[in-house]
């Protein structure tokens, strides 16, 4: 009995494991052609969205409570973003929750009701957060114009509220990117929810 939970433990730290790699500071965007469904109804990939200053890739849902707390906030950024000539879009790579809560006519729905200005797409398969290592609902990830990593990890340091930021890490790296600066915080810790991704 005990080396059957000890097999079974192993197996799923190595499963677990398998999809943990984590697309590193510099590292090129992959997958970049792949079309996805967009709540517009149209068929987007990341280069589609990119800018000549680069792309700002964020992994969402739509019932996750860290992502309701920061929500609001994405417009702001994708704002921001506009202003600094950097494409956005917002990727659901819940696979798991796909016939459910996060269902693409409830990707639609969430859109309406909160007004989303950007491009909310089906990151089909969870290729995308695979491909990339996005671990959370919200994760950040912010690209250059060569579509190589410059920014990973929060929004900003409080995603409870917005009026108590000290540390508004994604305008600022977008700031830092657009001026041709080094970015002074690039990598800091997700917060959120786990994504449910297509594992095999």
């Amino acid at each position: 009995m005990k080396k059957t939970v000890l097999f079974l433990l192993i197996a799923a730290f190595f499963h677990i494991n398998a999809y943990s790699k984590s697309l590193g500071l510099g590292g090129k965007a992959t997958l970049t052609d792949v079309k996805m469904q967009d709540v517009s109804g149209e068929k987007v990939s990341l280069n589609d969205v990119a800018k000549s200053n680069g792309l700002l890739v964020i992994f969402s849902s739509n019932t996750c409570p860290f992502v309701q707390q920061w929500e609001s906030r994405y417009s702001d950024a994708k704002n921001w973003a506009d202003q600094h000539n950097v494409g956005m879009i917002v990727l659901n790579s819940n696979y798991q929750n796909r016939d459910g809560v996060d269902s693409f006519s409830e990707m639609k729905k969430r859109a309406s009701e909160q007004r989303y200005n950007f491009h909310y797409a089906v990151d089909e398969d969870s290729q995308i957060a695979n491909a990339f290592g996005g671990q959370t609902t919200p994760h950040v990830f912010l690209f250059n114009g060569n579509m190589e990593l410059v920014y990973k990890g929060a929004i900003d340091d409080n995603y409870k509220s917005a009026k108590e930021v000290k540390h508004a890490y994604v305008k600022d790296a977008i700031t830092s990117l657009a001026r041709g600066e080094k970015v002074a915080v690039a990598e800091t810790k997700p917060v959120g929810c786990g994504i449910k991704r297509k594992l095999d």
